[in-house]
């Protein structure tokens, strides 16, 4: 990792990155997205996530990647973390029984990430628009959101308005509104 943790940038990063992270700050840089970040040390879990969401004054996303029993629809689910998942209220609204957690080798295909660094910006990687997005809608009520920039030794702050109307149109992805 490097030494700038417990900084704030509103750049993309000069150092040596993966590739994966790298797309994402070409991608916002060529839409105009304004976006601040920092770095840390791998976050696995929401707790490792609180001292970025302190220094970016946001509330990281949980991301939850999601496919029904059969494994042919998968769905990427964002939601404020401190809100419990429960899987019979989503299966409800969105019409899927038997909701579950995708395996990794479909996180990989799918969005080009690997566990614990999960994120919307990953469906740049979707191409053929496997991945349905649903969103919380407390997060949509937010004016920023929090997460990883497909890799996660970094987290960002983006506002919501951002997200909905300049980023998932540019890259041909739609969302549907749930209610956890």
């Amino acid at each position: 990792m490097t030494d700038n943790n417990g900084k704030v940038f509103d750049t993309a990063p000069t150092d040596e990155r993966s590739p994966e992270e790298m797309r994402v700050y070409e991608l916002l840089q060529k839409l105009g997205v304004h976006y601040t970040r920092t770095d840390h040390d791998a976050a696995q879990t929401m707790e490792d996530c609180q001292q970025a969401e302190k220094l970016l004054d946001v509330k990281i996303c949980k991301n939850l990647f999601l496919c029904n029993r059969q494994k042919t629809v998968f769905y990427l689910l964002m939601m404020p973390a401190d809100k419990p998942f429960k899987t019979k209220d989503l299966s409800a609204q969105i019409g899927s029984s038997r909701l579950s957690f995708a395996g990794e080798e479909f996180m990989q295909e799918l969005l080009g990430v690997t566990p614990g660094s999960v994120s919307v910006l990953g469906l740049m990687n979707d191409k053929d628009n496997k991945v349905n997005l649903l969103i919380e809608k407390d997060v949509l009520s937010e004016e920023y959101f929090g997460c990883h920039p497909c890799k996660n030794t970094s987290s960002m702050r983006i506002s919501v308005k951002d997200l909905t109307e300049i980023i998932l149109p540019a890259i041909g992805h739609e969302y549907a509104e749930v209610e956890l």
